[in-house]
């Protein structure tokens, strides 16, 4: 897949990490039925794997559908051998080198210039800026792409559908968002309310400037 042509397209990337893997399995069909159509999965969700090979199963081969917190080698070999398309990485090491090995895409984690650096020559396709909103949001961001105008910035942590929408203004081609968008749903919680945040994010990100 190309990974940079999906992320300008989609904008929103949710991440899945829950307690129950059926409840994390149907947030899946949820999330795509609904118009989400780039899912990470985190590996420490419970039985990420299964859960990853058994959407990949419903959603086709087509399907931006990647593993998320991917830290080892091992990580990433069994999220590609469960149909993985692309990984997210907390950070560099062993899974970035191994997904690279494998021809994986990667959305690998960073937050420093330095680390910047090191994921863009490491492969990266885009740089997940992690924790973002504990280094002050969409300013961070901002000040970043300084030096870094041309890196495909995805941020992640604490991104809600406002500061969803201001990344998205500031140049980031996609945000990463777990617990704001997906709240309890992979543990079993309401379906109803998933689709109603649904709809707020896309709403959100709908309205920032391509």
């Amino acid at each position: 897949m190309d990974l940079s042509t999906t992320l300008r397209e989609r904008r929103l990337m949710a991440i899945v990490r829950g307690t129950h893997a059926e409840a994390a399995l149907e947030t899946i069909r949820v999330l795509a039925a609904e118009g989400i159509g780039l899912i990470e999965v985190s590996l420490t969700s419970e039985q990420a794997l299964d859960v990853i090979a058994r959407a990949r199963d419903e959603l086709g081969p087509d399907a931006a559908l990647g593993a998320g917190t991917v830290v080892s080698a091992q990580d990433a070999r069994r999220a590609h051998a469960a149909g993985a398309g692309f990984v997210v990485t907390p950070g560099f090491g062993d899974g970035v080198r191994q997904a690279r090995d494998l021809g994986l895409p990667m959305i690998v984690g960073a937050l420093t210039p330095t680390e910047v650096i090191a994921a863009l020559d490491a492969g990266a396709d885009a740089v997940k800026l992690f924790p973002a909103a504990a280094m002050g949001g969409p300013e961070y961001l901002r000040a970043l792409r300084a030096p870094f105008p041309d890196v495909p910035f995805v941020p992640v942590g604490g991104v809600d559908a406002d500061s969803g929408r201001r990344y998205l203004e500031y140049g980031a081609p996609a945000v990463g968002v777990g617990s704001p968008l997906i709240g309890d749903a992979a543990d079993g919680g309401d379906p109803g309310a998933l689709r109603a945040r649904i709809k707020a994010f896309l709403s959100a990100t709908a309205q920032a400037p391509r």
